[in-house]
């Protein structure tokens, strides 16, 4: 089930499912203890003897407030004749997420409503010796192991503290889970549970014929009680509502902080593109690490998850955020970077948010010898977006300390990291983690990395540094041409394998060879270029109602079991925006800009209702698959929309000048 509508402040993230309930809770780091484990906290509707929990029978819409990290819900059941209008935040400063929710009856006669808010919390990650309780000094339902405390509570218009409530043992024999006790409309006021705890409180309201009511729930994250405690005065004191407005505000202010040309695009682009940047911002931990994704539902079926740095991902993110203008973002990623990066400049496959090394898929020997297992492309695209983010900001006082530890230490890596005879990068995973040998994508991404570090070193003025590696980035870019191209197929092959004193070229189409213009190390209109890029339209662009462009040919990552043949692969937002993006970088004309401007509209069309974008959809019906949101498709969105603007503004200056 697809993640919509995340909220966030850098430190406490909540996830939200396609049925509105809470799946995923990370605190105190962004992607880093989910104590939620991916289970649902039920939301629930008591009337006149039915309780409906939040799913099928409900009409739903998951959107957010226009320019804000606050959501706008609207949900309508016709059964119960009821209809609710919602709104979730983590607050700016404070780590507590609150829930607004206005309850309107539909009926012209006077009822009572109660709402049902169910927890089923996996502290630290697993459900062994958690402590659930009601606490009379905050008059609130408390979860707490070791130092993870989340306190719980609620306000009507007349009184606030929890006044109906229950605590429960979940997956013990003989019990059920808190939330199907609470079928009668009733909880029964057990006062503490341990071991595998779940809780759940509710609200009564009494609506009057055709009437509403309004009343808030929140719960706050903290390290021990003391620090709940306070958090909950401060949200009693300050008043939930104030609390919304004062946050909504923030994030529209963030996300409008300046003026911005869009040329010739219309609003639906640049409403997903005002969205992206703020979704961009929830993944981010206020430590520095950039979160791939933290939708627990992947973990359902590799047993494992996206919550991870990956140095790829991150690079896109920074540089989309950099040249939008927020490079103030990322200044701690980039410290982040340099404080995990290994002693011989490389980065692993990907680390947690808290720096520590994560899980590593790629073994360490391959055909007998030993190699290193990485994804060089991730080392060298830190240098490019440090590039990116320094022509943005100018703030050389930033770049300084990270000359020695990050710049040099990686741009050393690359240079030493060669074939001594072809002068290519020596073998290593591709970026999508799965091939091993010498990739386009992974030589046009060193290449760029390359000329980021020597213009950092005639910035500092290393002349030979600078020479050194603009040399190299020559050499491979020299090497791409001689090894890696395949004349008889008329274009770049994706890999190649080191085979007597050449490769053995890889012919499968995939869309990472449009790296070859989009990082710059091929002119985009070199008819060879142009060859490969038809290439891959012709052979993976998608020929459903869908459309959209899949990762390469024969693709199964993630394939539903209902894809006819002859589908590549399912279409990626990425995969999409390159194509598009490789249009804006060869465009010559207005017309020819505008040719990218309809895979920007595929983007929007196949987005959540809330503007989220997953990594991929359904080849057939569009739905999203694997995890959502992807933070590199919100990046890719907004790096494409920026490249677009900048290429306008080029040929409205080249038009303008022309009629002097």
């Amino acid at each position: 089930m697809p993640k919509d509508i995340p909220v966030s402040n850098g430190n406490l993230l909540f996830n939200f499912d396609s049925d509105y309930q809470i799946r995923d809770v990370y605190f105190p780091l962004i992607g880093q203890e989910n104590h939620s484990k991916g289970e649902p906290f039920r939301f629930g509707v008591w009337v006149d003897g039915r309780l409906s929990w939040m799913g099928p029978e409900w009409e739903k819409n998951l959107r957010y407030h226009d320019d804000s990290l606050v959501t706008g819900v609207f949900l309508k059941n016709k059964f119960l004749d009821i209809e609710l209008h919602c709104s979730d935040v983590v607050d700016v400063d404070l780590n507590v997420y609150i829930k607004k929710i206005e309850v309107k009856n539909l009926r012209h006669e006077e009822r009572e409503v109660r709402l049902f808010f169910c927890h089923d919390f996996h502290l630290y990650g697993n459900d062994i010796g958690d402590t659930a309780y009601f606490d009379p000094r905050t008059s609130s339902i408390i979860h707490y192991k070791a130092n993870r405390y989340f306190l719980i509570n609620c306000r009507t218009t007349d009184k606030h503290g929890v006044g109906h409530y229950a605590c429960g043992d979940k997956d013990v024999p003989g019990r059920e889970g808190i939330w199907k006790s609470a079928r009668n409309g009733e909880l029964s006021g057990s006062q503490i549970s341990w071991g595998s705890a779940d809780s759940a409180v509710g609200i009564w309201l009494n609506l009057p014929p055709g009437g509403k009511e309004e009343c808030f729930y929140w719960i706050a994250a903290g390290t021990h009680y003391n620090e709940v405690a306070r958090l909950n005065r401060e949200v009693i004191e300050k008043t939930p509502a104030k609390l919304i407005t004062r946050t909504s505000d923030y994030w529209g202010a963030w996300v409008r902080k300046e003026a911005r040309p869009f040329g010739d695009l219309p609003g639906s682009i640049t409403d997903i593109f005002n969205r992206s940047l703020l979704v961009l911002r929830a993944q981010i931990d206020n430590r520095g690490a950039i979160i791939a994704a933290n939708d627990s539902d992947i973990v359902r079926f590799g047993k494992d998850t996206y919550s991870y740095m990956w140095g790829r991902d991150g690079a896109f993110v920074a540089a989309a955020l950099a040249k939008a203008g927020y490079t103030h973002v990322c200044m701690k990623f980039f410290d982040f970077c340099s404080r995990v990066i290994s002693e011989n400049g490389y980065l692993y496959q990907h680390y947690n948010p808290d720096g520590s090394l994560a899980s590593n898929w790629h073994p360490w020997l391959v055909d007998g010898e030993e190699v290193l297992p990485i994804q060089e492309d991730s080392t060298a695209l830190i240098l490019w977006a440090l590039w990116i983010h320094y022509e943005s900001s100018k703030d050389i006082e930033f770049i300084r300390p990270l000359y020695d530890r990050l710049i040099k230490k990686s741009a050393g890596f690359l240079v030493a990291h060669r074939d001594p005879v072809t002068l290519l990068p020596l073998p290593c995973y591709d970026l999508w983690e799965e091939r091993f040998g010498v990739h386009v994508f992974t030589v046009a991404a060193v290449i760029a990395g390359l000329r980021a570090a020597s213009n950092f070193a005639k910035l500092f003025q290393d002349a030979s540094l600078a020479a050194e590696y603009d040399e190299a980035a020559d050499r491979m870019r020299e090497g791409i041409i001689r090894h890696l191209y395949h004349p008889g197929l008329k274009r770049y092959a994706r890999s190649g394998y080191r085979k007597g004193s050449g490769y053995e070229l890889d012919e499968v189409i995939d869309v990472s060879q449009s790296g070859l213009a989009i990082l710059g190390a091929l002119p985009p209109g070199d008819p060879r270029i142009v060859e490969t890029m038809e290439a891959i339209h012709r052979s993976l662009w998608l020929k459903t109602p869908v459309e959209g462009c899949a990762r390469y040919e024969n693709d199964v990552y993630q394939r539903p079991g209902d894809c006819p043949p002859g589908v590549p692969g399912n279409p990626w937002f990425i995969s999409t925006l390159w194509l598009g993006e490789y249009l804006i970088c060869r465009a010559g004309s207005f017309k020819e800009l505008r040719e990218a401007a309809p895979y920007l509209q595929w983007c929007v069309k196949n987005a959540l209702p809330s503007g989220v974008l997953a990594e991929q959809v359904h080849p057939l019906n569009g739905t999203p698959l694997s995890v959502s949101p992807l933070t590199w498709s919100h990046s890719a969105f907004v790096w494409t929309v920026l490249r677009y603007t900048e290429k306008f503004s080029l040929l409205s200056g080249k038009k303008s000048s022309s009629l002097i």
